[in-house]
């Protein structure tokens, strides 16, 4: 039967543990998040589905989240900032949304199931996909990808940051190598918050965004960005509160995409996260990229640990031990040191393929900014203890 369990149980579960999974989910969130959803929670109503002054006024956050959003991204209007519940559904929209049979793609072997799975599916029914492949070490060659790229291309699709490795390829170095006619489509979901973007000036015609990782948002945010070169057609169909006499989705956006009530507590988190982010985006970057390359250079030392990744500013640092599983070493982690970590293969079954680490995974630790050097350091004796 199910028991609900209070905060302070779950806060007594917490009080000693090391949490270093925030690739999986930002674990941390400031105080104006934390307040920002507590009034959202207290007193919300439904946006743009009724003309109270209620209504009206969520309606009014929830268009000042878009904003802030399109600016802090260098995005191209508000009306196309949709909000989604994930990155994954962002990205969905923007592939299954956009691209049709007889298109032809190319993305890479860096990128995670989000991207991988829909573009299968793609291709299962006509979009021809062609995967450019890593260097051992995981690195994008731009210039090895751009060169696949053809006059006829109609879209590349490559992630900002790699969820394995932490490697940011240079965006605005393959928009000036592939055709200007060519969709570029990013997955943002590790490097958003962590990484100045620029969707103008670095040529991005779609950007996927994950609220609840770098962006300080909670679990149920999310974002697409589209250009004016994008018409994704809807993959949900339903309430708009606007044109209701007609049985046909709305054809402008936001509202062709956003069928049914909006997540408002989460909006309204991404937007306090923005605005925190806008005060704190140096600091916040160069700690945790002083945070990685501590971590990295202790691990290091350890003679039976190997090392996947380099010092990076999205907080990732991927290593095995010994050639044990990742999934043990993670669960030993867990269990015996209270260390938060994620082992497997991370939903990126090519980029271990490309690293040869398919039969045992990785062991991934993603920190934050809110993380200390003492964290790290307790972190990397829990691993030489192993």
């Amino acid at each position: 039967m199910y028991r609900y369990i209070t905060y302070y149980e779950i806060k007594g579960v917490i009080a000693n543990m090391i949490y270093l999974d925030n690739a999986a989910t930002g674990g941390f969130k400031p105080e104006e998040v934390l307040s920002a959803v507590d009034a959202a929670l207290k007193l919300s109503a439904n946006p743009g589905r009724s003309g109270h002054r209620l209504s009206v006024a969520c309606s009014e956050r929830v268009f000042a989240c878009r904003r802030a959003l399109m600016e802090f991204f260098g995005g191209w209007s508000c009306d196309r900032t949709i909000f989604t519940k994930n990155c994954t559904e962002a990205l969905n929209i923007a592939l299954l949304g956009t691209l049709r049979p007889g298109d032809k793609v190319v993305t890479t072997f860096a990128e995670h199931n989000s991207v991988l799975r829909p573009l299968q599916y793609l291709e299962d029914v006509g979009v021809k996909v062609t995967l450019a492949p890593l260097s051992p070490s995981g690195e994008v060659n731009i210039a090895a990808l751009a060169s696949m790229v053809h006059a006829d291309t109609r879209a590349v699709v490559i992630t900002l940051a790699s969820n394995v490795t932490g490697t940011c390829p240079d965006i605005a170095k393959l928009r000036s190598l592939i055709p200007p006619r060519t969709l570029l489509i990013c997955d943002g979901a590790q490097a958003c918050g962590h990484i100045n973007i620029d969707m103008k000036g670095w040529g991005i015609d779609a950007l996927a965004v994950a609220g609840h990782k770098g962006m300080y948002g909670i679990q149920g945010s999310g974002a697409l960005l589209f250009s004016e070169r994008l018409d994704p057609r809807p993959l949900i169909y339903g309430g708009t509160g606007s044109y209701s006499r007609s049985l046909a989705m709305p054809d402008f956006y936001p509202d062709r995409l956003e069928s049914g009530t909006l997540n408002y507590p989460a909006i309204v988190s991404l937007a306090a996260g923005v605005l925190y982010l806008k005060s704190h985006f140096n600091e916040e970057r160069d700690k945790l990229f002083h945070l990685v390359s501590l971590t990295h250079s202790l691990l290091k030392e350890i003679p039976f640990v190997k090392l996947y990744s380099r010092p990076n500013y999205v907080g990732i640092v991927a290593f095995e031990v010994n050639g044990s599983g990742s999934e043990q070493v993670a669960r030993r982690l867990s269990d015996e040191f209270s260390v938060c970590v994620r082992g497997g293969l991370h939903c990126a079954p090519l980029m271990h393929e490309a690293l040869g680490t398919s039969e045992n995974g990785l062991v991934r630790a993603s920190l934050s900014p809110f993380n200390s050097e003492r964290e790290a350091d307790l972190f990397v004796k829990a691993v030489a203890s192993l």
